[in-house]
């Protein structure tokens, strides 16, 4: 499988010390005996961190207490550091603007929806993969911030960790309940800091003690189409779901609203994302962002269906979300309700976003880590 290009190889700087979330189930193993503490130690700190949500050792009272100093300092540093919280939506959306041990600033966004007559509830947490994003589409407030770093698989995997616990605690409204769904459409292209997403992919999908215990079902990736590490991850034989940044169905256009598809075209990324449905058996998900006047015209409407009709393809609709000093707004609802129609008339099956957290600069390309 052909390697990612240099230029998708983030910074590696600033990264922080390792944290339990970080190492696998041998890697824990050996962590604890390098600390003088039997194996099964190890198996004891994943339960605590993974199943009981806890990642002070202080509290974790079936470890020896000379030992917890120990542990504290060398498997669970502070990754996050509360700055602030933002609800919105009846206190049913919330907003985190995390610290980083290098006080480099992230999002995440918690949001809670309610059971309706086809589906169950859901609890969904929107989490972040690197500092910034440096894919520099020009309507995502995180891709004009361009790129950071990249985070490690702890500062990933503990941004769920976080949203878990807040929802066992009853911190966001409708009380206690269980953490459903993940997806990474946060700060970050996912695919440009593959191997820590794969690895923090394992931490979520792997049952306890090794890792939360989520379907890989309720986990989504999303990604401009950086079409190599789509094929790498067809092969990891994780089989969560795959969301493809899509935003105009010919490249003329997409070159300019997603500058990775002057690597890589519409074409190619449609055939990885085909690839990908074929190994994993799943349907992705095509993005597209509904900009007024830019990529909404009946024809690109006509044109992405008829590209999308015979694959094994969603396609959701998203109202393009406002953000500073962008020269672009919302497609009306009449174009929108339209754009849909023609979807249809072609088989294709469609749905519209429901955009939790725009008042607080939560929603889908308004993340930007503002202090």
């Amino acid at each position: 499988m052909t390697s990612l290009p240099l230029v998708f190889d983030a910074p590696r700087r600033g990264l922080p010390p390792r944290h339990l979330a970080d190492l696998d189930a041998a890697g824990r193993r050996a962590a604890v005996t390098e600390l003088g503490l039997p194996a099964f130690r190890a198996d004891q700190l994943s339960r605590h961190y993974f199943a009981r949500l806890e990642n002070d050792p202080e509290a974790m009272t079936d470890l020896p207490a000379a030992a917890r100093a120990r542990v504290r300092d060398e498997l669970f540093p502070p990754l996050l550091s509360e700055v602030r919280h933002q609800e919105t939506d009846s206190g049913t959306t919330r907003k985190s603007l995390w610290r980083l041990h290098d006080g480099t600033l992230v999002e995440s966004v918690l949001m809670r929806y309610p059971a309706t007559a086809k589906r169950p509830e859901r609890i969904t947490v929107c989490v972040s993969s690197q500092a910034g994003c440096g894919m520099a589409c020009p309507f995502c407030a995180t891709g004009q911030g361009g790129l950071k770093r990249n985070l490690s698989t702890g500062e990933i995997v503990d941004q769920v960790v976080a949203a878990a616990r807040a929802v066992a605690h009853g911190e966001i409204a409708g009380g206690p309940g269980r953490l459903s769904n993940v997806v990474f459409m946060g700060m970050g292209e996912p695919l440009a800091n593959y191997n820590r997403l794969v690895a923090a992919l394992h931490r979520l999908i792997d049952p306890a003690p090794g890792g939360l215990g989520l379907s890989r079902r309720s986990i989504t990736v999303s990604t401009v189409g950086l079409v190599p590490a789509i094929g790498r991850l067809a092969e990891e034989s994780l089989d969560v779901t795959l969301a493809v940044s899509l935003h105009a169905p010919d490249d003329e256009l997409r070159d300019t609203l997603v500058p990775v598809n002057t690597r890589w075209k519409v074409a190619e990324v449609l055939g990885a994302a085909d690839a990908y449905a074929a190994r994993t058996g799943r349907r992705y998900s095509i993005e597209y962002a509904m900009i007024r006047d830019v990529n909404d015209q009946p024809w690109r409407a006509d044109l992405l269906g008829d590209l999308l009709a015979p694959r094994l393809a969603h396609v959701n609709l998203i109202p393009l979300n406002p953000t500073p000093g962008s020269q672009w707004d919302a497609s009306p609802k009449r174009v929108e309700q339209e754009f849909v129609r023609r979807l249809e008339a072609r088989g294709v099956a469609v749905t519209v976003r429901d955009t939790r957290g725009r008042e607080i600069d939560g929603a889908c390309g308004q993340l930007a880590a503002q202090g």
